[in-house]
């Protein structure tokens, strides 16, 4: 069965696609020869020969070992196009329980994530890299490999997960939950391969023996690759940039083609980034991208100057209320001016104590004490500094404190300054996935103030503490503090409505049910079910429109045990953390010999569990009382 489940990709391949190395004299491998074959060798394919896409995104970051490297590849596969992937998983099941059948299943999908990596192993990343002067084609080069332990491969809406057309596989031996739908459903799909769990890399080549920091060049051929973003990633080296890159077809440099671009991200590795594209038809023209990569110093470099924006001397610069590293600021990209590119670089005299920028500027600060002084530039990727060396006071600005109000409503939330400034004005409330809490704002000195943060509108559970604190000369501390808050569980209450008659209960004409409505809230805003129970039947039947419930009860569970009227009614009311509320009403039968026509009376009971209900007697109504209930109900509805 495991060549079966390796062709199974392989179906995938198209007859009229084709595909060449970086090297223009090998001869040209077609897919169409091995469609029908066992071989369960997939060397010589490429992720485009298994999966036609509409588009697709590879991301391939190159580890700090210049041999290894992570890559990130998502086709996605729209309309017509996502049938037919689907039709050809399935027909390469033939002969296989439940395979070939027209419909594509959850076990097959299975089997595509568990072989999947086996094959592509085999395949061909299409990347070289050769170090040395820059090169064209036509030499050995150090090509990129897939790591077999280092793949995972999975996919999206392969089988729609609740779809119309879904049922039950119909093979023996299926696994147990397995679902199926018809080939031909054309619900969009994505295809993702992707870094196995506990993996540091999923690609790797020859180690360059220069390690990036001399001239080398990296080819990728992108013939057939009709339309996708390649982005590629290198380690900090000093000076490393591009010299020159563009794509050539047939050997040939295509100037009407938009050229890749590169740029330096905030922690000093350089990413490119290319739009590519093979045009439909236009095999067996070869077309390659080429990027000559340098550590040559530009010509000209200017300095990197500060912005406006930068922190100014002596800004003090929050980072936290821990040891260890900590954010401190999203906002660092724009602090410094530069075309090569810039990072932060503080010096410090405690021990300890340093900085670092991720890829989107976020400014990391390695606390180790209460405070600290870095003398900090801006140093681009040749290694020029900003003339101007800024001196800033990294250290923790606010300690805080909170505990829950007796009433349980609220945060008692007391912020302290630490005295690296005299007093902080914090802006802060409660915070709980995507809800959060009206604001307060207070003064803080070295003596704190209690804050009351409200707590509405969030659930039970963890509650954070989010917000701000300010102050002249110092950055905004933003924070987000988890201080064992734990919002208490609150049962939802019932109400039951009544007519002007102070009546709950509004009886049919055939005396044979009655009708309830009234209101259920829950103060945390949870969901909440409702149940009924009567005569020892239950129903949740009830009409729900917003905070308004309705429903129309049947007594014919009460005539057929003999209960006799007023009938006790329980309404058990429970939210999504299980507590819960009952209601108890008594509703008399106006066709019931010698019952009065109040229409009931309730007491309500609030727990986490729903109490006894004891069913009360109940007789079959005389055919003229229930003449005139019937006749007294459509007047008084009128």
């Amino acid at each position: 069965m495991i060549p079966v489940l390796i062709m199974l990709l392989l179906a995938l391949v198209s007859p009229s696609i084709e595909m060449s190395t970086l090297d223009e004299n090998e001869p040209v491998q077609t897919t169409s020869g091995r469609q029908g074959s066992l071989d369960v060798d997939c060397s010589g394919y490429t992720f485009e020969d298994l999966f036609e896409y509409d588009f697709a995104l590879f991301t391939l970051d190159v580890n700090d070992d210049w041999a290894t490297g992570v890559m990130d590849a998502r086709a996605w596969v729209n309309g017509s196009k996502s049938a037919i992937v689907r039709d050809n998983l399935d027909g390469l099941f033939e002969g296989v329980p439940g395979g070939d059948d027209d419909w594509i299943s959850t076990d097959e999908r299975e089997a595509v994530r568990s072989i999947g990596p086996r094959c592509i192993a085999d395949m061909e990343t299409r990347l070289g890299i050769r170090e040395g002067p820059s090169h064209r084609g036509n030499v050995d080069w150090n090509d990129l490999e897939f790591v077999e332990d280092g793949i995972a491969l999975d996919e999206v809406n392969l089988v729609p997960t609740g779809h119309e057309q879904e049922r039950s596989c119909s093979s023996p031996l299926s696994d147990a939950g397995c679902k199926e739908v018809p080939v031909t459903v054309t619900d969009d799909l994505e295809i993702h391969l992707l870094i196995a769990e506990n993996q540091n890399n999923n690609v790797r080549f020859d180690q360059l023996p220069n390690q990036g920091s001399s001239n080398f060049t990296l080819a990728m051929n992108i013939t057939n690759i009709t339309d996708a973003q390649l982005v590629m990633t290198f380690p900090v080296q000093q000076g490393l940039r591009i010299a020159e890159m563009g794509f050539f077809d047939d050997g040939v440099l295509n100037e009407n083609l938009v050229a890749p671009t590169s740029e330096f991200l905030p922690d000093g590795r350089l990413r490119i980034i290319a739009d590519v594209d093979y045009p439909i038809g236009s095999y067996p023209m070869i077309r390659n991208l080429f990027v000559d990569f340098t550590t040559m110093a530009p010509f000209t470099n200017d300095d990197p100057v500060w912005s406006t924006t930068a922190p100014a001397e002596g800004t003090i610069i929050p980072v936290g209320t821990t040891n260890g590293e900590m954010l401190a600021t999203e906002e660092a990209g724009m602090w410094v001016i530069d075309e090569s590119g810039w990072s932060l670089q503080c010096e410090f005299t405690d021990a300890g104590w340093d900085v670092r920028m991720d890829e989107n500027a976020g400014l990391y600060v390695m606390a180790n004490g209460a405070s600290a002084v870095g003398q900090c530039a801006g140093v681009d990727a040749y290694g020029a500094e900003t003339v101007e060396h800024r001196n800033y006071t990294f250290g923790k600005v606010m300690d805080a404190s909170a505990t829950l109000s007796p009433s349980g409503d609220t945060i008692e939330f007391t912020p302290v300054s630490t005295g690296m400034v005299a007093s902080l004005t914090v802006d802060a409330h409660a915070l709980q996935m995507a809800k959060m809490g009206s604001s307060a704002t207070a003064v803080a000195d070295t003596n704190g103030v209690m804050m009351e943060l409200s707590m509405s509108g969030l659930s039970p559970g963890s509650v954070m503490i989010a917000g701000t604190a300010s102050a002249n000369g110092m950055l905004d501390y933003n924070f987000m503090l988890d201080l064992g808050i734990e919002k208490l569980n609150k049962p939802p209450s019932i109400t039951i409505d009544t007519n002007l008659m102070g009546e709950e209960a509004e009886w049919e004409l055939d005396g044979l049910k009655f009708t309830l409505n009234g209101n259920v809230i829950d103060p945390d805003g949870q969901d909440v079910s409702m149940m009924l129970s009567i005569c020892n039947g239950q129903t949740s039947n009830f009409d729900r429109d917003n905070l308004a419930w309705e429903i129309q009860v049947s007594i014919a569970n009460c005539i057929q045990s003999n209960v006799e009227s007023p009938y006790s009614v329980v309404i058990v009311a429970t939210d999504a953390s299980g507590a819960t509320t009952s209601i108890t009403i008594e509703v008399d039968d106006p066709n019931a010999g010698g019952s009065d026509t109040t229409g009931g009376s309730s007491t309500s009971d609030t727990e986490e569990d729903s109490g006894s209900i004891l069913p009360a007697p109940g007789v079959f109504a005389t055919l003229i009382a229930g003449l005139v209930a019937a006749g007294w109900v459509s007047s008084r509805r009128n």
